[in-house]
């Protein structure tokens, strides 16, 4: 007899990332397994968010308690439900020798969360596996978003019922959508022969949604532009739109003013106002600079 090795090829290596959904809608993106090996390789399909072992896996202690720059979280936030968001078709059968197989994941939520996440295995023979995707996707309640900055939330989402945000507001007596948050710091280097500003980037982003006019850009802008600019920071640009289904990266500078104590760091917030159609969203931008010895 001859041993033959049962090798295949995946189109998609390690990360399978769907993207920005508005909740409630659905999103579907595909990957091939190639059969390389002489021998017809009989597949199943697993998803580690409908493992039986699910619920054991998730009393271990969250990875950001130890540390809230590290999430290594496989497993991250399914619906309110508890059921996953992800799903793939086919889950099981057999790849000819030569040939490729198909696979169509598909991304749906019933909540906004940036950290929806799973794992999945491509399992040959029912016991050898061949290749391991990690799922990410990430919901917006609008169909706008902005990326960037240092996390100042946790990765890990309570599924207990809450009232939405329109309910809680109204019982207060308000109907104002409450103010993101994002944290950018930067560091320039003193004592170099030739110094360059700090700098970092912020991405603004429109999601394809039937809840967007087809014609209809994402604007954005920043206030305050002359104070930020007397303290050193430069944002490029400064306002715009942005196309459905595309991003734009601001880039985001900084130079020490003359008048600046080096050995404090500098605090400025800037707000940042995006608007589609009839929504608006507005974002707290803290920006936190310093000076740091080469």
């Amino acid at each position: 007899g001859h041993g033959v090795v049962a090798s295949t090829i995946c189109s998609v290596e390690e990360v399978l990332d769907m993207g920005y959904i508005v909740a409630g809608e659905q999103k579907t993106s595909t990957f091939r397994v190639q059969n390389t090996s002489p021998l017809a390789l009989p597949y199943s399909i697993h998803l580690d968010s409908l493992s039986p072992t699910r619920d054991k896996d998730r009393q271990r202690i969250p990875s950001f308690i130890a540390s809230s720059l590290q999430r290594t979280e496989i497993v991250g936030t399914q619906d309110l439900s508890d059921l996953s968001v992800f799903s793939v078709l086919p889950t099981e059968g057999e790849i000819a020798a030569g040939k490729s197989q198909e696979f169509s994941v598909t991304f749906s939520s019933d909540h906004e969360s940036l950290y929806y996440s799973s794992c999945l295995k491509v399992v040959l023979f029912g016991r050898k596996t061949a290749h391991v995707i990690l799922l990410k996707g990430a919901a917006r309640d609008h169909p706008m978003f902005v990326e960037g900055g240092i996390p100042l939330d946790v990765p890990v989402e309570s599924l207990a019922a809450t009232l939405p945000v329109s309910s809680q507001e109204a019982l207060k007596g308000g109907s104002a959508e409450p103010v993101k948050s994002i944290l950018l710091v930067l560091e320039y280097t003193e004592g170099e022969s030739s110094p360059v500003p700090a700098q970092t980037e912020l991405i603004v982003g429109a999601i394809q949604s039937a809840q967007l006019p087809s014609k209809k850009n994402v604007e954005f802008a920043f206030d305050s532009l002359p104070l930020l600019q007397k303290k050193g920071f430069t944002l490029q640009p400064g306002k715009g739109t942005v196309e459905r289904g595309q991003v734009k990266r601001i880039g985001v500078s900084w130079v020490p003013p003359a008048d600046l104590h080096v050995h404090e760091p500098l605090l400025v917030t800037a707000l940042l106002t995006l608007k589609g159609g009839k929504i608006k969203q507005s974002y707290q931008i803290l920006l936190v600079a310093r000076v740091v010895s080469a």
